[in-house]
C-alpha cells in the first residue's frame, strides 16, 4: 500500500510566531509531500518493502536492493523524519518536560537548560542540511546530529526528540540565523508526545 502524506495536527498557522504559517504550507505540502511521492516510486516495483510501516523500512536498509537504496533511504528517511517532526510540535504546550522524562533529562544533562545548550550545538555544528536528535538507549539519553534526511532509527536506535535544521524549515521567517530558528522552536515543543516516545508507548 502506497505512503500517504499524513495531515498536519493543527492549523498551518498554529506555531506562530515561532514557525510561520508559509513555512509551514511550503514544508509539509511540498517538501513532505516530494518524499512520499518518490518513495512511492522507488518502491512500485517492490510490494514486499510497500507492505512495511515507514519506520520498519528505513529500519532495514540493509534488506533494500541496492538499485533503490539510496532513492529509499532519503526520500523514506524524509517521509519518517517529518512525520514526527510535525507530531513533536504543537501551539501552546507544555514549557517543559515533568514526571519521568524530566528525571531522565536530568540525570543525562544535568537539567532542561544543560539539554538545550547540548542540542544548539549539535544543531548548530551540522554543516548543511540535516537533524539534530535526543535518543533513547533504555533510561539513558543521548544527543546525536544526522546529515541530510538520516535517522538514528537507521542505525536500530530510538529518537523521542529531533529538529529539522535543513534550511527549508526556517528560512523564509529566519534567514540565515539558525540559532535564532532553535531557540524559538522550544516554544513549540510537545513534551506530552516526546514523554510518551520516552515511555515507550510510540
Amino acid at each position: 500500500m502506497p505512503h500517504t502524506l499524513p495531515p498536519l495536527p493543527y492549523a498551518y498557522n498554529a506555531l506562530e510566531p515561532h514557525i510561520d504559517e508559509q513555512t509551514m504550507r511550503i514544508h509539509h505540502d511540498k517538501h513532505h509531500d516530494a518524499y512520499v511521492n518518490n518513495l512511492n516510486a522507488a518502491l512500485k516495483d517492490h510490494p514486499d518493502l510497500d507492505k512495511l510501516s515507514i519506520e520498519d523500512l528505513i529500519a532495514n536498509l540493509s534488506k533494500v536492493p541496492e538499485s533503490i537504496r539510496t532513492a529509499v533511504r532519503n526520500n523514506g528517511g524524509g517521509h519518517y523524519n517529518h512525520t514526527l517532526f510535525w507530531e513533536l510540535m504543537t501551539p501552546g504546550g507544555d514549557k517543559e518536560p515533568t514526571g519521568p522524562l524530566a528525571s531522565a533529562i536530568s540525570s543525562a544533562f544535568g537539567g532542561l537548560a544543560q539539554l538545550k545548550e547540548q542540542f544548539q550545538k549539535a544543531a548548530m555544528g551540522r554543516f548543511g542540511s540535516g537533524w539534530a536528535w535526543v535518543v533513547q538507549s533504555g533510561s539513558t539519553l543521548s544527543i546525536e546530529s544526522t546529515p541530510n534526511q538520516d535517522c538514528p532509527v537507521m542505525d536500530g536506535k530510538k529518537v523521542i526528540l529531533g529538529c529539522d535544521v535543513w534550511e527549508h524549515a526556517y528560512y523564509l521567517k529566519y534567514q540565515n540565523k539558525r540559532a535564532d530558528y532553535l531557540t524559538a522552536w522550544w516554544n513549540v515543543v510537545n513534551w506530552s508526545k516526546v514523554a510518551e516516545r520516552f515511555s515507550g508507548a510510540a
